[in-house]
């Protein structure tokens, strides 16, 4: 309270001229502000927004193309016995010598030395659509030559 008396009574002291330009520089520091603090972010936001908006409608597209997808998955009848077993060994063909692969039971096991990150993408890919099997454990890692090294196991079906 004690400083608004004195900036009071200073204020009374000043010319007319000086109270003039105090105030002038005031609303300028006090629309700055307002810029920066409020308009500023909120103008940034609107111009972003657009290119958002088609961003998530590219993602919403993929997600329902996936949903799709899926669907048309889970529509498929079971195939006959040992059918996803020898599309699998197939697909698992295609790899040459960079895949092994082990079936035991209703369970396959992929041993991967040196694979692209393409080819093993397709063989999921492949081994999914046709042969139907779902990975149920992943131990990979990735080599010095940027190719992928380790094992899959794949639940038949």
């Amino acid at each position: 309270m004690k400083l608004f008396t004195s900036l009071q009574s200073h204020w009374k002291t000043l010319a007319t001229r000086e109270q003039r330009l105090l105030l002038a520089a005031l609303t300028l520091i006090v629309c700055a502000a307002l810029w920066w603090l409020a308009l500023a972010p909120a103008l940034a936001t609107l111009r972003s927004a657009e290119s958002q908006a088609r961003l998530q409608d590219a993602q919403l597209q993929t997600m329902l193309s996936l949903q799709a997808q899926a669907q048309l998955i889970q529509a498929q009848p079971p195939l006959p016995p040992g059918e996803s077993r020898r599309l699998l060994e197939a697909t698992v063909k295609a790899l040459g010598a960079t895949a092994q692969l082990v079936v035991m039971g209703e369970r396959a096991t992929l041993t991967l030395k040196g694979i692209s990150a393409d080819a093993l993408t397709q063989c999921l890919v492949q081994a999914r659509l046709n042969a139907r099997t779902l990975p149920s454990e992943a131990h990979l890692t990735r080599n010095a030559a940027g190719t992928w090294d380790g094992t899959l196991v794949l639940n038949l079906k």
